[in-house]
């Protein structure tokens, strides 16, 4: 029994190691888990190309380069929630509709804009973004994955699921050396950011507010300092820290990868 239980004690050492290693190395728990399904509503903005998906609310810039393609939404104001919902990704399925394709094929989309609400409209009739609606305007590639173009506009199921990205969270520097503003993307697990910081080579960690969309931004001297970003999930809570992300030598318009995410 004695050896039984020093094996047992040897097996919970490694674990809690294995852990520590993980937290260390700036990884946070994977603890993000799908919703429930909800009913809503999904039409479809420009055309097969996707071109007028780029750019949009978030701060995405070109959603090819940047790894999100065609597979994209905009959101209306109940789901993008200032900007917070930005990255979040959901599964979608048409529903109830004789535009849906048979077997209710699902897809998952990320969502990268605003669909801004209409008040000229009828929030019933061409206003579908109106608060308190909840509603997907979709990437023409990305509605046609789940309904007929036809069709307009359809009822959909959807519920969130986890962001699987390739790699780890990536950092667009706009600003100058005395104000510093980070679009974030690749962001896996929940997608979305709730708090972030900046330490400079030469500083401790600074707070930075949250501008707009995935951006946030810090009013600091921190030009000539290699620079690490602290990270806090909206959704989940958890958060990672991405280490010396960028060189003291950084520059605005240039985005630095990092070997950290959420999962």
């Amino acid at each position: 029994m004695a050896w039984l239980l020093d094996s047992w004690c040897l097996s919970l050492i490694l674990v809690l190691a294995a852990v520590g290693r993980a937290t260390a190395a700036g990884y946070s728990t994977p603890v993000f888990h799908p919703t429930a399904w909800k009913l809503a509503y999904a039409t479809f903005y420009g055309d097969e190309t996707a071109s007028e998906t780029m750019g949009g609310a978030c701060g995405y810039g070109n959603l090819f380069t940047n790894g999100y393609g065609t597979a994209t939404a905009a959101l209306s104001s109940v789901l993008f929630n200032n900007g917070y919902g930005c990255g979040q990704c959901f599964q979608l399925r048409c529903v109830n509709s004789k535009w849906c394709y048979k077997g209710s094929p699902s897809t998952t989309i990320t969502a990268t804009n605003l669909c801004p609400p209409n008040w000229s409209k009828d929030s019933n009739n061409g206003g579908w973004c109106n608060p308190p609606r909840t509603h997907f305007d979709m990437a023409k590639p990305a509605f046609m994955r789940i309904a007929q173009w036809k069709g307009g506009i359809v009822p959909v199921m959807y519920r969130r699921v986890t962001c699987v990205r390739k790699g780890g969270l990536r950092f667009t520097f706009q600003g100058n050396g005395y104000w510093l503003l980070v679009y974030v993307m690749n962001v896996g697990g929940g997608g979305d950011i709730a708090n972030m910081w900046v330490k400079g080579s030469k500083t401790g960690w600074i707070s930075m507010s949250h501008n707009w969309g995935a951006s946030y931004q810090a009013f600091a001297t921190l030009g000539g300092q290699s620079l690490s970003f602290k990270i806090t999930s909206y959704t989940s809570h958890e958060t990672v820290i991405a280490y010396n992300v960028a060189p003291a030598n950084w520059q605005v318009g240039m985005t630095y990868g990092s070997n950290v995410n959420f999962h």
